[in-house]
């Protein structure tokens, strides 16, 4: 954009002006955390309910019932449900959660048989701690997700009391699928004993499909076969389940998206602003620059390249603060014992990196354009 030998030129401008300058990077990064936050919320929501054609996964629930405490199913339907012409695995699912509404810490606990985690709809799970034998011998064992362990600094041997359960952690869960991150799979009669739940009755039931083209279908027959039973049933893929359940909190992230933008016309008005006053400030000194020699196009560029610096320089801090923010605390939306990470990629950071580099440089084109624009006799004469 520069040559190299004005690049210091460049850097004597903003510190002469500390303060303005400090403010200015200050407010950009204050706008680019917001906006990569924004980005790690909707990233998380697309991650848990954006479908795929792979998805091999459904949740069959009790019709007309959007609450694990309210959702009730004979654990005995996993037979039925299992020989129907589709179907990989079965398995039946006691859900209680801390509370029942949308927070940041709320914790699921899943009851599964003592085979389910065994079973073909967990095939993509590795424990990075502990074993599935040390699950099975303890009743009050627990498999908690990499996330929940990582927010409440949990290890293999340490016990938990919540919500009327105290479990005892057998292994840490990695998985690439985002609902098994943020829960504790813990034995399903331990759950249907605690807090009064009744043995044999289930929230629901994760079904894991041969083929994934034939989603829809088995979901199809899977209610078909209870339709006339005492206990309806209602199938999603997993991943519409996700989207229904959490329909509120998407709609947030959706409006947060605009605030999102907000913060990218804030920073445009800051940096503006900044450059605005700065090259104010050296009218005198952009005509002795014309005097000896530099070229109006020069002048410009150097007033581009300090723009850009500056909003570049707040863009990293921005981000910084908010990869160390979401990376310690391990936040996610959880609504109705399912979740929703809050994170974002490579993809999210190169974005706001760019946007915050790009704002800067058209914040810093009509600052430029009027400099090199004023003759060298106007700005002597300019006070």
């Amino acid at each position: 954009m520069i040559p190299t030998r004005f690049i210091p030129l460049v850097f004597k401008y903003m510190v002469r002006r500390r303060a303005r300058s400090i403010l200015t990077i200050g407010g950009v990064a204050t706008a680019m955390f917001l906006f990569y936050s924004v980005q790690a919320m909707q990233q998380g929501v697309r991650e848990a309910t954006q479908p795929s054609s792979e998805d091999t996964k459904l949740i069959v629930y009790r019709q007309d019932r959007y609450c694990p405490f309210t959702s009730n199913l004979p654990q005995d339907y996993h037979l039925r449900i299992a020989a129907i012409p589709g179907v990989k695995a079965a398995v039946p699912v006691k859900v209680m959660v801390s509370n029942c509404r949308t927070g940041l810490d709320v914790v699921t606990f899943r009851g599964v048989p003592d085979d389910g985690l065994e079973s073909g709809f967990f095939g993509q799970v590795r424990l990075q701690d502990g074993s599935l034998d040390g699950w099975k011998r303890r009743s009050d064992a627990a498999i908690v997700g990499e996330r929940l362990a990582k927010r409440r600094n949990l290890k293999v041997g340490d016990q938990m009391e919540l919500g009327g359960l105290t479990i005892t952690v057998a292994g840490i869960l990695e998985s690439t699928e985002p609902q098994d991150r943020n829960v504790a799979y813990t034995h399903l009669d331990f759950v249907q004993r605690a807090a009064g739940n009744r043995p044999g009755v289930v929230t629901q039931f994760n079904v894991a499909v041969v083929d994934p083209s034939q989603l829809r279908e088995v979901a199809r027959l899977i209610d078909e076969e209870f339709r006339t039973a005492q206990e309806p049933t209602a199938t999603w893929s997993e991943k519409s389940f996700v989207g229904r359940v959490a329909a509120d909190i998407i709609e947030i992230v959706k409006f947060a998206g605009w605030l999102g933008w907000g913060c990218i016309a804030g920073v445009f008005a800051l940096v503006a602003n900044a450059i605005f006053l700065s090259v104010q400030d050296r009218i005198r000194d952009h005509a002795v620059m014309q005097t000896l020699g530099y070229g109006e196009w020069l002048i410009a560029r150097l007033i581009v390249a300090e723009a850009m610096t500056v909003s570049f320089t707040g863009g990293i801090i921005g981000v910084a603060a908010g990869m160390l923010v979401t990376r310690i605390g391990m936040f996610s939306f959880s609504v109705e014992g399912l979740s929703i990470h809050i994170h974002a990629g490579i993809g999210s950071i190169a974005l706001g990196l760019f946007l915050s580099a790009l704002t800067g440089v058209l914040a810093g084109l009509i600052p430029a354009f009027q400099a090199s624009r004023r003759e060298v006799a106007a700005c002597f004469r300019a006070v």
